[in-house]
């Protein structure tokens, strides 16, 4: 699997996509819940956290992990 390696503050990221329009989203009980409907694809608790926020709230998933693309629902490769 080949990892993005930032080359800034991730500080100053954060703050500029939030200046920008751009809303975090927190976790909820309906995403750790939907954890569970998963198929047992990916052993990763955090990208599996985020397959089931992006399936739940209809949100693309952008990923470079193939094991992680393998989920139904809105998860693309990049």
């Amino acid at each position: 699997m080949r990892r993005v390696k930032l080359l800034l503050d991730p500080h100053l990221l954060r703050r500029g996509l939030l200046e920008n329009g751009y809303e975090e989203l927190a976790i909820t009980g309906a995403h750790a819940v939907a954890v569970d409907l998963l198929p047992p694809i990916h052993r990763d608790p955090f990208d599996r956290i985020l397959v089931a926020q992006a399936q739940i709230e209809g949100l693309a998933l952008l990923t470079t992990d193939e094991i992680v693309a393998r989920y139904p629902g809105p998860i693309r490769a990049l």
